[in-house]
């Protein structure tokens, strides 16, 4: 009997160790659940923004707010809008599309591409004729561009090359000038043209002075048709909620201002 008694009690004792190792374990597994979750919110893929490149230098500098606020990761990739619009088109894993333009993101809608209350428009662009070398206005420009060269963007296939165009028709030199065109793939590209001298001349994103401190001549908006630059949210994307958390921030009031500040229009689609 004496015996018994001593086994039950170490039954007992076993299941009650047994029961709080359990536990403790279970407290441990929870608790690195919780860690691991968090972790995996700042760690996991980065959401991918595909970029225009007029607006990829502004973004890089508003991103430490959204990063800060979101803890969420970001990778950028800049290029010409007609060029990521066909890297779309071709299964390119971005999450959020910002365009120099409207008419693509327009196009992305129609075709399926995009979550269907995703596309705004994020900046009104502005365009500013710029020498490194020379101050230049507009009354003085149809003169002494005769003699040198000027760069542009691509009109063919980058909307701020098209309003550049559409400027050089309303001042009625695009006949005169179109030899002495050296095109860039993007107004980054002709930017830096101008910035390294290699071009006298050239029609730049005001942004990109603005961003840099320089002075430049500002182009009137009337000169052109309005450079609506607008963003999407892809529907293939698998951050569609970071997604949308960065594009609140983009059209917040605060980021708008601040966009306004550092050389675009005002967006006068913000509602």
């Amino acid at each position: 009997m004496a015996l018994i008694r001593c086994f039950l009690v170490m039954v007992f004792t076993f299941r009650s160790a047994f029961r709080t190792t359990f536990i403790s374990l279970l407290l441990v597994v929870t608790l690195l659940g919780w860690s691991n979750s968090a972790y995996a919110t700042y760690h996991s893929a980065p959401l991918r923004i595909a970029v225009a490149a007029n607006f990829a230098p502004l973004l890089e500098k508003l991103l430490p707010q959204f990063i800060h606020q979101h803890h969420i990761q970001v990778q950028i990739i800049s290029g010409a809008s007609g060029t990521l619009y066909q890297q779309i088109n071709h299964g390119a894993p971005f999450d959020v599309f910002l365009s120099a333009d409207a008419a693509r993101p327009q196009k992305l809608k129609e075709d399926g591409f995009i979550l269907a209350t995703s596309l705004n428009t994020y900046a009104y662009g502005q365009l500013a004729l710029w020498s490194a070398v020379n101050k230049v206005s507009l009354d003085q420009f149809s003169t002494m561009i005769k003699n040198h060269r000027l760069a542009i963007s691509n009109p063919n296939i980058t909307p701020y090359g098209k309003a550049a165009k559409e400027t050089l028709e309303t001042l009625k030199l695009w006949k005169g000038v179109q030899k002495k065109l050296i095109t860039g793939i993007n107004i980054n590209q002709t930017f830096q043209q101008v910035r390294s001298q290699a071009v006298v001349f050239g029609i730049v994103a005001n942004s990109q002075l603005v961003l840099n401190q320089l002075t430049g001549t500002l182009i009137p908006n009337h000169y052109h048709q309005p450079i609506k630059q607008q963003l999407v949210i892809l529907k293939s994307s698998k951050q569609q909620q970071n997604a949308i958390k960065f594009s609140q921030f983009l059209l917040s009031d605060k980021v708008q201002q601040q966009i306004q500040q550092l050389g675009y229009a005002a967006n006068v689609d913000k509602k």
